[in-house]
């Protein structure tokens, strides 16, 4: 099964040490959590100058692929026009102070949905109005929520109710059987793995996907093949690996690809220290019928 994080930073953050502060500390994470690649957005990018972030972005064609950050309008930056079809991309309204629903933003909407780019947005970022707002005005535009918690839910699945092209991934929902029930409701194929770290845990969310209680087939959707699919990969892997197998060697297959210059630049300085230990292999627990729990309400958490 292929394991791939949609949801990632690369770089420093303002206000904690971490060990993905550069490429090669951030392939060891992945390497330990058994994840074979990774969509990152550099940390530069979301709370500093997208432009900036954007540019210390690895290339994409190792296990690191890159996420830029995108600001419509005279003042963001210079839009989709060297994003690949497919995408993905970032848009951080509240981070960087524009409106999800704005002429400009509608703008970037729909050139990012002729390009079937594919837009990873946190649920936090912009309020659930004016999400609805923003995927109504493009509903071929495919729409990635993360950080969506497990408070939101009856909100979030009423919008994906309506938008057949808002995903979302597994980063913060963490509540008893939560992600079966999304994947029952709306199919696993609207689901994608992700873990949204070092900004929150990176552990919980890779050990979840192990004892997911569902069919082999949908967690190898969760895990991967969902991100390979939407985000332009056209059932391969940027680096040729065949998708439907796992990663053999992978322990320090990365090296230190794209670390160089990474810091470049770097204002924070922040450095960081590995953490030992493997997420266990774990096994899917006996037991009752996925979903079934929640007694089919979404916003039920045990």
């Amino acid at each position: 099964m292929t394991v791939v994080d949609v949801n990632r930073m690369l770089g420093p953050l303002p206000y904690d040490e971490v060990p993905s502060r550069d490429c090669a500390g951030l392939l060891r994470e992945l390497d330990r959590l058994r994840i074979d690649s990774a969509y990152v957005t550099h940390t530069h990018a979301v709370y500093g100058d997208p432009r900036d972030g954007n540019a210390a972005l690895p290339d994409g064609g190792g296990r690191l692929r890159p996420v830029p950050v995108l600001v419509p309008g005279p003042l963001g930056t210079e839009g989709p026009a060297g994003v690949p079809p497919g995408g993905p991309v970032r848009l951080c309204p509240a981070e960087h102070r524009w409106s999800l629903t704005g002429t400009h933003s509608f703008a970037l909407a729909a050139r990012l949905a002729a390009r079937r780019t594919t837009v990873l947005l946190g649920l936090d970022s912009a309020g659930g109005d004016e999400i609805r707002r923003f995927a109504d005005a493009e509903p071929e535009l495919r729409i990635v929520l993360t950080d969506t918690g497990y408070r939101r839910l009856r909100e979030l699945a009423e919008l994906m109710d309506v938008r057949h092209e808002v995903y979302l991934d597994t980063s913060t929902l963490g509540g008893h059987l939560q992600v079966e029930w999304f994947a029952e409701r709306f199919g696993a194929h609207r689901v994608l793995f992700g873990t949204g770290a070092p900004v929150t845990d990176d552990a919980g969310p890779r050990y979840q996907l192990d004892t997911l209680e569902l069919p082999d087939e949908d967690r190898a959707l969760i895990a991967g093949g969902n991100a390979l699919r939407l985000f332009g990969a056209g059932g391969s892997r940027t680096d040729g690996a065949d998708v439907t197998e796992p990663t053999e060697g992978m322990e320090g297959a990365g090296g230190t690809e794209g670390a160089e210059g990474m810091n470049a630049g770097n204002g924070y300085g922040y450095g960081g220290g590995e953490r030992d230990g493997r997420v266990p292999d774990g096994d899917r627990p006996p037991g009752r019928s996925p979903g079934r729990a929640h007694g089919g309400d979404p916003g039920a958490a045990r």
